[in-house]
């Protein structure tokens, strides 16, 4: 409730609260449960579901007829309101905190509507991802933050047609606060163990040469057999993106030393029987980068790396193939966006990205800015968000087109972070419209054996994958020699970048503790 409060009173100068009891009680051991969360889980850290000190909150005037009413509760509308909005979330279905607690006990987050009490209409909804939920306080701050995202999407841009990718999913049993946090535990337990042992997670790079459309063609892995792109046991690879240019063929990648935990872009040559010579470092900053983004304009090779912890989407100019990068321009900023992935359609430059507006979850939500050049000024969709939906939002590698119609690869993260690609056709792509339907769901297999699954590119002959494998701490002790790959030989065999300047609301809540939305 907090979190909902401050979000809306950032943008609503005008706000006040109205506190309800709408019958409901939260279920037996809730606060001890979250209490131990807060403990065991969070090291003492505050979620939204702690209990909510009202005195804290600002009210604005309270005897102004609101002209929006957001109502958390299960409370029927009472007749004296007659705003011009009264929304209502659901969670897989129903009203109130109790629906989303239920959804959450049962090991999955709900199906999330935003329902209009005076027509009945459901006008936005969506599907939230549960990378980011840390136990049942993680759930609440997810389900709450997305709640927000469609609240704010439903009132600056109005109702628009559900999607039919989304669905409540499959109903689960549900488990007592109790057994909930002993699973949790016993999980988080579990993980750091393995941690210890592990390096976590660990993604490596699969390539193969083919001669028809490969995945796209076939939906699913099989054909010629995957090789793993050799990298250090203290490294993982992962977001490769192919690119033939001067004659010479270099995959790109995201290029993570675990003992640093930071991020950088490195490139690898390939030929005509797979990789030759070591990987190479060519762009590197102060944050985290991944997803090297690859595209040609004006005659020249252009790189757009992820950079959400620097919260802007920059663009780097090859000067020197494959090693030698500028940064040329900010396109976006003050923003997360992740997997920036561009397509020229019909006379504008797209810019596909999964954004997050401070919590919850970090693949759930497709936002889209266009541009009549990628160095002219960039505009939001006047859908943004476009889409929250855990199965076909985030960018997983560029776009194609097979038989006239426009295709893109999404992470399926309905059963965590990057488990799945979703191969999705473009319906519909205007600056004002979008539409897309989800087309296939490719898990791994026996052909690409591992838990995850996040990338589809191709350049040519060559198409690569990436995906998570077992990489036990000890093996770097076991090494007699480093890797052919081993990337970081020398500061001079890559390119340290650098970095350029480059109405009324009244919210109607039940008990202290926060009434979900």
């Amino acid at each position: 409730m907090l979190r909902a409060i401050r979000q809306i009173t950032a943008v609503h100068d005008d706000v006040s609260v109205r506190w309800v009891d709408d019958g409901t009680r939260p279920p037996t051991g809730l606060e001890t449960l979250l209490d131990l969360e807060r403990l065991l889980l969070r090291g003492g850290r505050r979620c939204d579901a702690d209990v909510v000190d009202r005195a804290a909150i600002r009210s604005g005037h309270e005897g102004a007829a609101p002209d929006v009413v957001i109502d958390f509760t299960e409370a029927p509308r009472r007749p004296a309101d007659r705003p011009r909005l009264y929304l209502r979330p659901l969670y897989n279905g129903h009203p109130g905190e109790n629906a989303a607690l239920d959804a959450i006990l049962r090991s999955d987050l709900p199906m999330i509507e935003i329902r209009d009490e005076i027509s009945g209409a459901i006008l936005d909804g969506g599907k939230p991802s549960a990378e980011a939920a840390d136990g049942l306080g993680g759930g609440i701050t997810t389900v709450m933050s997305r709640s927000i995202t469609l609240l704010g999407a439903v009132m600056t841009r109005g109702p628009r047609p559900m999607l039919a990718s989304l669905d409540a999913g499959a109903t689960k049993m549900r488990c007592w606060p109790a057994a909930y946090l002993m699973c949790t535990l016993t999980q988080a337990i579990a993980l750091r163990i393995y941690r210890l042992c592990c390096y976590s997670p660990h993604w490596r790079i699969g390539w193969r040469h083919v001669d028809d459309d490969g995945v796209w063609a076939r939906g699913d892995l099989s054909g010629p057999a995957w090789r793993v792109v050799p990298s250090p046991a203290t490294n993982f690879y992962a977001d490769p993106f192919p690119v033939t240019w001067q004659d010479r063929t270099f995959v790109f990648f995201e290029d993570l030393d675990h003992r640093v935990g930071k991020g950088i872009i490195s490139a690898i040559e390939f030929g005509a029987n797979g990789p030759i010579g070591p990987a190479i470092p060519v762009i590197e900053e102060p944050w985290h980068l991944s997803y090297p983004f690859l595209m040609s304009f004006d005659g020249a090779l252009w790189m757009i790396p992820e950079s959400t912890a620097n919260h802007d989407v920059g663009l780097y100019k090859c000067v020197e193939f494959p090693h030698r990068w500028e940064r040329q321009a900010t396109l976006l900023s003050g923003l997360e966006l992740a997997d920036a992935t561009i397509v020229q359609r019909d006379g504008y430059y797209y810019l596909f990205g999964a954004t997050r507006d401070g919590a919850g979850g970090y693949s759930d939500t497709l936002s889209i800015y266009y541009a009549d050049h990628p160095l002219s000024p960039w505009r939001a969709h006047r859908s943004n968000p476009v889409l929250l939906d855990r199965v076909a939002a985030r960018p997983a590698g560029n776009f194609i087109e097979r038989n006239g119609r426009l295709l893109r690869p999404a992470q399926d993260c309905s059963n965590g972070y990057g488990c799945a690609l979703t191969l999705i056709e473009i319906d519909e792509l205007t600056p004002e419209t979008f539409k897309q339907s989800v087309r296939q769901v490719i898990g791994t297999s026996a052909e690409w054996p591992g838990r995850k699954l996040h990338t589809l590119n191709r350049a040519g002959r060559l198409e690569v994958i990436d995906g998570t494998a077992i990489q036990p701490r000890i093996k770097r002790w076991l090494q007699s020699k480093p890797s052919r790959a081993t990337p970081l030989a020398s500061a001079d065999a890559g390119y340290r970048a650098r970095s350029l300047p480059s109405r009324k609301l009244s919210a109607v809540a039940g008990s202290d503790r926060p009434k979900l939305r």
